[in-house]
């Protein structure tokens, strides 16, 4: 019996390989017809597909499964991208990392887990990046090894070629598969209602709001949920490198996007200089997708001219992010520290942190107030603050006598509660709002 299942296992290996070869040989075929024509429809495409498979099952028997499947994977290779749009497609899925064509890693109910599918070849995984970056007018190559572009949906990519990904071209691809609103972070616990409902006067009131949080922290999705409380007459600017907002409720809305230099090393354009660009372009407020390096100090010169706005950084901790925030500002003016904290004092009004627990739930784990200075150092007013009940719950459970013990983590308790008062309430007052 077992010489019989290893026989049936090389059978089906064996016909994979046979499988892959003729779905490169398909593909080559198909790609010198579509080259010989000026444009190929996507009906147009489907009939030449048919009819390469269709020539192909009469010289050779294939199961009907397999020439669905066969099928439906020529298309996704000339239109779509590849075997990773059963993964772009399936909801659950929150994100893909490719570490070179053998090996592709999901992440799917924040756990992250190898997928059983890979590419064919190094050259279909190069193809496939080629056709997401000419897309959005990006160029990736021996020269230019790093690129951040997306999807036609809005998911994020992030592309590293050899010689700088040692084992093989790697993308990582952040998916957006639906708005969410902030009625829905607070149907999943991340922010509770009064909490929101407080931000919601503040954004209203042009307070400037600036968000941190670590990696994968939720940071884009609560921007882009916080941005559905400004108000629908006003004139907004969005920055980013690669276009991930989806502001919807305002019209007068303008959307820019950073660009690379060209293989001559021409025609960049960076966050500074849109930043730059926008203050001339009579904005109500400006928002930046995320701050790296020398932006935060034209996003704050931008507050300090009497512009509102909102931003996303990376940090541990609100006072983490007034540090990052101090050092980006030194990368763009050699200016003294206290001008620079006086500077975001006078610039930004509140930081919202988020974290991602260790149930791997995302949350806002605190909104704090920029109180102003207090013997030459920044100083916070909390205001809500993410409080745990309870103590760990956790337990561990043995499958079977000799095998490993998994540690089990149970969902995390608690709240974002009201910890202390607005203290500059002068932009409320201003607004007609009162607390």
């Amino acid at each position: 019996m077992e010489l019989k299942g290893t026989e049936e296992e090389k059978d089906k290996r064996g016909s994979e390989k046979d499988m892959v070869s003729l779905r490169r040989r398909l593909q080559q075929k198909l790609m010198e017809e579509i080259e010989s024509r000026k444009s190929v429809s996507d009906e147009e495409l489907w009939e030449l597909i048919d009819r390469a498979v269709l020539e192909a099952g009469q010289a050779e028997y294939i199961p009907l499964k397999e020439k669905k499947d066969l099928r439906i994977r020529l298309f996704d290779s000339f239109r779509r991208l590849g075997i990773l749009q059963e993964l772009i497609d399936d909801r659950q899925v929150t994100e893909i990392m490719v570490n070179g064509h053998e090996k592709v890693f999901i992440e799917r109910g924040g756990r992250t887990m190898l997928w059983e599918k890979s590419f064919d070849s190094r050259e279909q995984l190069e193809d496939m990046i080629q056709q997401i970056v000419g897309r959005v007018n990006r160029m990736v190559n021996v020269s230019n090894p790093v690129v951040d572009a997306r999807l036609e949906d809005g998911s994020r990519v992030h592309v590293v070629l050899p010689p700088i990904a040692l084992d093989g071209p790697a993308v990582t691809i952040r998916k957006f598969p639906e708005p969410i609103t902030m009625e829905k972070l607070i149907g999943y616990g991340s922010i509770t209602e009064e909490a929101a409902g407080f931000l919601r006067i503040l954004v209203q009131s042009g307070y400037n709001i600036f968000i941190s949080g670590g990696t994968n922290s939720g940071k884009s999705t609560f921007l882009n949920a916080l941005s559905a409380f400004i108000p629908q007459e006003e004139r907004v600017i969005t920055i980013e490198d690669s276009a991930e907002l989806k502001i919807q409720q305002v019209d007068n809305l303008v959307r820019m996007e950073a660009r690379n230099a060209n293989s001559e090393g021409e025609g960049q354009v960076t966050i500074r200089d849109l930043i730059r660009a926008a203050l001339r372009m009579n904005p109500s407020r400006i928002i930046v997708g995320e701050v790296r390096s020398g932006e935060a100090f034209d996003l704050l010169t931008a507050f300090n001219t009497g512009h509102s706005g909102m931003g996303t950084g990376h940090a541990n901790s609100p006072q983490d992010m007034l540090s990052r925030l101090e050092s980006m500002v030194l990368m763009a003016a050699d200016l003294p520290l206290p001008a620079i904290r006086t500077q975001i004092c006078a610039a930004i009004d509140i930081l919202v942190h988020l974290g991602r627990l260790r149930d791997r739930s995302r949350r806002v784990l605190a909104i704090a107030e920029i109180a102003g200075m207090d013997r030459g150092e920044i100083r916070l007013n909390p205001l809500f603050a993410f409080r745990e009940k309870g103590e760990d719950k956790l337990h561990e459970q043995e499958k079977s006598a000799g095998e490993a013990r998994t540690r089990v983590l149970e969902a995390v308790e608690g709240r974002l509660e009201a910890v202390g008062s607005l203290i500059r309430r002068e932009k409320l007052w201003a607004a007609g709002f009162r607390l």
